[in-house]
């Protein structure tokens, strides 16, 4: 049975992903999914098609670096593939809760913000977050891998999470 985002799973190998990455990918995909159902179960209009394209190629990069320059790289390559640029920058956003221009110069990339911004960029950013190779981490694991972080990105990995989160929730007053 076929899930949503696996004709994308050939652009993965075709671009030179072990896979491990695949593998982490259809993780991913399957944890996305799942916040973009339970945010459309609340009568939020997400595009699940897209968190499902996004979460199977948001690693496609990895086929070049596994280094930081991953997400740019999977721009270039979703682009050379004629992707649509929602779906690329996707892609370029997931690292953590987004890098701003001063946090990426420090590790040498180019000084862009790659925030997500869509509904559908924080939702794949954020199931990244929450899968460790091909293990989806518990709430507690999630907070505890932040403890690495300053402040400033602690704050905005919580950020990203309490916002999905409570889009999961129905607004009493819409009912």
């Amino acid at each position: 049975m076929c899930s949503p985002g696996d004709e994308y799973l050939s652009f993965l190998s075709d671009a030179g992903c072990d896979p491990g990455v695949i593998e982490h990918c259809r993780v991913v995909r399957d944890v996305a999914i799942r916040i973009a159902s339970d945010i459309a179960g609340a009568g939020i209009k997400v595009d699940a098609q897209l968190v499902a394209a996004g979460a199977i190629l948001h690693d496609i990069g990895r086929s070049k670096t596994h280094g930081m320059g991953h997400a740019d790289e999977g721009g270039i390559i979703c682009r050379s593939l004629g992707f649509d640029e929602s779906l690329c920058r996707i892609v370029e956003r997931h690292i953590g809760a987004g890098l701003q221009a001063n946090e990426r110069a420090e590790f040498g990339l180019s000084a862009v913000d790659r925030i997500p911004e869509t509904l559908e960029e924080k939702i794949v950013a954020h199931a990244d977050n929450l899968v460790k190779g091909t293990r989806v981490i518990s709430h507690e694991e999630f907070e505890s891998s932040l403890e690495r972080f300053d402040e400033p990105i602690r704050k905005r990995f919580l950020a990203l999470a309490n916002e999905l989160e409570r889009l999961k929730t129905p607004d009493p007053e819409s009912s």
